[in-house]
């Protein structure tokens, strides 16, 4: 998919960040706009910005854990625009802690957001990509999909189920020649308000890992929705996003499983850091 002009694109998350900035992308493009998003506040804002540059935009305030309301609205997307072309799931939430130390109720929370909204967006309009005849579903994934850390159970459990779903789903597709290309983004470090705003197990200080995320040379929300952007134009399978992400990656395939004995010091000295003093 080359061009966006007049293209129904539909962006959960779409009230800060990535899905912001991904919103004013397609905006910039042409495309008309679809958005959801649990923070009424933060989607009329970006309604008002991907407006001021013409787009056509219509928005819900949606949970995308809530199945139903998913699947109701992507029947009055497909009503309304006539055709969907484009979907990107990329609602979630952030959790740290380690695994002995999290509770049911947070580990559940951070599954039904990150991987089972994948799952409704992705089963809900597929139906409606596949009729457009030309469809592209983007699934946000994430560096922690690609390679585990640790204090990241929860989202690795999340994000490495995202992954897999996506990635089979695009071989599925392959095989029923069906005109709908799959790709699988997974972000490194991107800077949002995502980890400021993120839960943590209870010995975990919140203010310090934000502030230790802060210093971190990420990426921005802008630069990460254009690499997002030039992928689905190239029909990417894949996006990586950052050179952490970059690098994670090449470790993991170099090593393999032994990227653990790389990459678990690295987790361990910042959990150590950003934990409350006993």
């Amino acid at each position: 998919m080359r061009q966006f002009a007049g293209r129904t694109v539909v962006v959960t998350g779409a009230g800060s960040g990535i899905g912001q900035a991904l919103a004013l992308r397609f905006a910039d493009a042409g495309a008309r706009l679809a958005l959801a998003d649990l923070d009424g506040a933060g989607l009329e804002q970006t309604v008002r910005q991907t407006r001021n540059l013409g787009a056509e935009v219509s928005a819900r305030v949606i949970d995308v854990t809530d199945r139903s309301g998913v699947f109701g609205w992507a029947a009055d997307v497909a009503q309304r625009f006539g055709a969907v072309h484009v979907v990107i799931n990329n609602a979630g939430v952030s959790f740290t802690g380690e695994i002995e130390r999290t509770e049911f109720a947070d580990l559940e929370r951070v599954m039904d957001v990150n991987f089972w909204g994948v799952v409704n967006g992705t089963k809900a309009f597929l139906p409606h990509l596949i009729a457009s005849g030309d469809g592209h579903l983007v699934n946000v994934s994430s560096v922690f999909g690609l390679a585990a850390f640790p204090g990241q159970g929860a989202y690795c459990a999340a994000k490495f189920a995202v992954r897999g779903f996506t990635e089979a789903l695009r071989m599925e597709l392959r095989a029923q020649h069906q005109p709908v290309q799959v790709t699988c983004v997974c972000p490194g470090g991107v800077k949002t308000a995502l980890v400021r705003n993120s839960s943590a197990a209870a010995d975990i200080d919140v203010d310090v890992l934000a502030a230790a995320f802060d210093r971190d040379p990420g990426v921005s929300a802008h630069s990460a929705a254009a690499t997002i952007f030039a992928g689905v134009r190239a029909g990417r399978s894949r996006v990586l996003i950052g050179r952490d992400a970059w690098l994670i990656d090449l470790t993991q395939r170099v090593f393999g499983a032994g990227y653990q004995r790389v990459l678990g010091p690295v987790g361990t000295r910042l959990m150590d850091r950003i934990r409350v003093p006993s």
